[in-house]
């Protein structure tokens, strides 16, 4: 059995009427997979767990009820609040190609040549596409995460290589 780690997987937002509704910010792109019926989920730093009762998309929102929430009163306490997953260290998402942000944060980043030239410090969440966040030699990078441009992600060896693109990871004059 693999270890588990934490993972924030959404925030409450507002109630949604008056029979213990909450509305959910989502935090993970696989939302069917974290928030089902019986799916048990950390409250921030609070210690405390909630239990999903139900779960319905509401104009184009996640609202979710909790077992032992039975009104708005008692899921108003709850706004603001972080939801965390215990998951599988080394679960995959549903799609092949794609990739958790802790399965890329901290890989090494290679030239086109195999040598080592950063790491990935963060996967930025754009409108058009993710960008990995790369440290070069203490300064911080921007790399469209596309595959023309990182053709190559290799977990299990701890890196990702870039493409020969000049200017990916200097200042071109």
């Amino acid at each position: 059995m693999s270890e588990q780690v934490e993972v924030t997987v959404g925030r409450f937002g507002r109630a949604v009427g008056i029979r213990g509704e909450i509305a959910v910010e989502l935090r993970t792109d696989e939302p069917a997979r974290r928030f089902r019926p019986g799916v048990s989920l950390r409250l921030g730093d609070t210690g405390r767990s909630v239990e999903i009762d139900q779960v319905r998309w509401n104009r184009g929102r996640l609202a979710v009820t909790l077992v032992g929430y039975p009104d708005r009163t008692a899921v108003e306490a709850l706004t603001g609040l972080l939801l965390h997953a215990l998951v599988p260290s080394d679960e995959r998402p549903s799609e092949p190609e794609e990739y958790f942000d802790r399965q890329l944060v901290g890989l090494k980043v290679l030239d086109h040549r195999g040598a080592q030239v950063g790491t990935v410090t963060e996967v930025l969440h754009m409108p058009a596409q993710e960008v990995l966040q790369v440290d070069v030699t203490g300064e911080e990078r921007l790399v469209p995460f596309v595959s023309a441009l990182v053709p190559v992600v290799d977990l299990a060896s701890g890196h990702v290589q870039l493409a020969d693109v000049p200017g990916l990871l200097e200042d071109v004059e």
